[in-house]
């Protein structure tokens, strides 16, 4: 982690020059992180009614104007080389991963900014209840589930959670800090038994890194804005940029 990692315009800076590779978990505490997805113009109408309907994996922060690469949560932004990673999928298969998406721009491209768990993270630790991905220095653990999103046109697909194991005692208490933040995800969408949501091996996330489960500890899953991944790899849509997996846009906005 890069000695600016406490400020949010200081790990944009830092990815954009190429010093900050990292998932950003644990990075400018009380900064709202976002996630991100970026489309053609003529799938961006479509991709907005996507996330109006499923507000849970996708709680939008901000919609940029079809070209523009600076939002306003983050003055001096810059969308294509501000994020620590990026993803790109081509008829739903991910093509690329690369720290700077400059070449790639398009005048068409409409960018998403949606909510991300991570923004919240800082109040639950503060309240007392630690979470080992961030102990740890790994990225959270994220699954597709069985939940089926909303579709709309071309978009369609599975719900992505994220996972962090919470002691029993402290589920109440992790709720309740978490439904905090409506732009974050607000409150989990399931508690327990993983199976129940089409996770059969937790040890094998499809996204980030596992973690260990302790005997005294449950699984709790929220909403995950990854889904726009999976949606896209499930609509085979033609062309959109992702942020990496746990490697989020940082804004200037408190959460």
């Amino acid at each position: 982690m890069q000695p600016d990692s406490n400020s949010s315009a200081g790990v944009r800076l830092a990815a954009r020059s190429g010093r900050f590779s990292e998932p950003t978990a644990g990075c400018a505490p009380g900064f709202i992180q976002a996630n991100m997805m970026i489309v053609p113009q003529a799938q961006a109408f479509d991709f907005l009614l996507f996330c109006q309907r499923n507000p849970k994996p996708c709680p939008l922060v901000e919609v940029l104007a079809a070209g523009a690469r600076e939002p306003a949560c983050a003055p001096g932004a810059n969308i294509a080389t501000d994020l620590p990673g990026y993803r790109v999928y081509r008829d739903g298969a991910l093509v690329h991963e690369q720290a700077d998406i400059s070449a790639l721009w398009q005048a068409d491209f409409v960018t998403f900014l949606i909510g991300c768990s991570f923004s919240f993270e800082s109040a639950v630790m503060q309240a007392g209840i630690p979470l080992r991905h961030v102990d740890q220095g790994r990225n959270v653990a994220m699954y597709r589930t069985n939940l089926a999103c909303v579709p709309v046109g071309i978009f369609q697909g599975p719900m992505v959670v994220s996972m962090r194991p919470v002691k029993s005692r402290d589920v109440a208490r992790v709720v309740e800090v978490s439904g905090r933040f409506p732009l974050a995800h607000g409150t989990p969408v399931h508690i327990g038994n993983p199976e129940a949501i089409g996770i059969h091996d937790l040890a094998r996330p499809d996204y980030g890194d596992a973690v260990e489960i302790l005997p005294d500890e449950v699984p709790v899953f929220w909403a995950c804005g990854v889904t726009p991944q999976a949606v896209a790899q499930a609509s085979r849509l033609p062309l959109c940029i992702t942020h990496a997996p746990g490697k989020m846009f940082i804004t200037d906005l408190l959460g």
